[in-house]
């Protein structure tokens, strides 16, 4: 870790701990967090891994699992939104697929102020782009504009998006699977608040309604035949699965850091000692600490394979799976060792767990991981179903 690197980290580390105070009040209002960005953009940490020609600090996916780690010790809301910010930002710097206009203008943004770009993919009647039906969301050709009408699910942080990459389906004689770069703020876009799940309240993951939202042709960012199956970069999922992953561990650790607290203290009269000293407890602990250390050598080792452009085939997929199994038995497991009092919701051990069991919601879901890892194997062996 280079000395600048660990400032930065320390700087994310004093962010989560000021996040953390008002993180129970956001979970139980599914208030945005607005604040949080004013902080971390006051920070310089928008700009993690933006290319520093632009300002940004020109890190990778090690440095960026750090940081989202800590961030979502304190809130995983601000982290998960953090996160898909930072995957828009390194998909463009890294692959340089972006017309060079409109990484100039996102880029660019940046740098002045708080202007964070998600992914708009998911639709309520297909779910998302990896169960491999083709968007409902049209973007029709209108001499030299794009009229775009369509309905996206989960637009994840949209009350501090400046845009969506969005996927739509052209309507050209070929068609094409395409995204394009739509200022939330364009006429004929609305937000229909729908995000009212269980856990990761704060990240306002609304749906967005386009209807005849009218936008430049050049701000097509990438498109593709529809007919062909959608084009992956191997480098690009395992950035966005060890982000996805990185937020889970931070919650994680949160819960095992306020289970250590409890059972530390915690004396009952009956027993005349604190908990921690009950070997049920420990062996429950040493189980955590097991699970915590696997997540964080898994994610370490994931970041410093895509840092240096190492082949890493389907390893994001598989370590996000296994990242996010171990946070949702961590803070199941810090619940049952905190007993009566883990349930109260002052208590916070509630609220982590159902953070934690809303990563499976993320797609590909676990399922689906196990699925493509089964046929890749039987592949090798060529004896795949049809």
């Amino acid at each position: 870790m280079t000395e600048e690197l660990h400032h930065v980290i320390g700087r994310a580390k004093r962010l989560a701990d000021d996040f953390s105070a008002t993180a129970a009040h956001h979970d139980a209002t599914g208030e945005f967090p607005f604040e949080n960005f004013d902080r971390l953009f006051e920070a310089g940490l928008l700009g993690l891994v933006s290319a520093e020609e632009y300002g940004g600090l020109g890190e990778g996916l090690t440095a960026a699992q750090a940081v989202i780690s800590e961030i979502a010790r304190g809130e995983p809301s601000t982290a998960l939104v953090l996160a898909m910010h930072y995957n828009s930002h390194f998909t463009i710097r890294r692959f340089g697929e972006w017309p060079a206009h409109l990484a100039e203008r996102v880029l660019s943004a940046n740098q002045r102020g708080i202007a964070l770009i998600n992914n708009a993919q998911a639709e309520p009647r297909i779910g998302s782009p990896a169960h491999g039906a083709l968007p409902e969301t049209i973007a029709r050709r209108d001499g030299n504009r794009w009229r775009i009408s369509g309905h996206k699910s989960y637009v994840t942080g949209i009350p501090v998006l400046k845009w969506v990459s969005l996927l739509a389906l052209t309507d050209e004689d070929q068609p094409r699977r395409a995204s394009f770069l739509v200022p939330t703020d364009a006429h004929g876009l609305r937000v229909e608040k729908s995000w009212n799940a269980a856990g990761m309240h704060a990240t306002a993951s609304d749906d967005i309604i386009l209807d005849d939202v009218s936008i430049p042709l050049d701000d097509l960012i990438e498109g593709q035949p529809a007919a062909e199956p959608i084009r992956r970069d191997e480098h690009a999922a395992a950035f966005f699965f060890g982000l996805i992953g990185a937020v889970y561990h931070g919650v994680a650790r949160s819960a095992r850091d306020r289970l250590i607290s409890f059972v530390s203290q915690h004396a009952p009269a009956s027993l005349g000692a604190p908990i921690a000293t009950v070997p049920r407890i420990q062996d429950g602990l040493g189980d955590i600490e097991v699970r915590l250390a696997t997540n964080a050598r898994l994610l370490r080792s994931l970041g410093e394979d895509v840092d240096a452009g190492r082949p890493v085939g389907m390893d994001g997929m598989n370590v996000r799976h296994v990242v996010i199994d171990n946070a949702v038995a961590i803070t199941s497991l810090a619940l049952d060792l905190a007993g009566n009092p883990g349930l109260n919701r002052d208590f916070q051990l509630e609220r982590h767990h159902r953070d934690a069991i809303t990563a499976r919601s993320h797609a590909p879901q676990s399922h689906m991981i196990r699925t493509i890892a089964a046929r890749n194997a039987l592949s090798r062996l060529n004896v795949a179903g049809s």
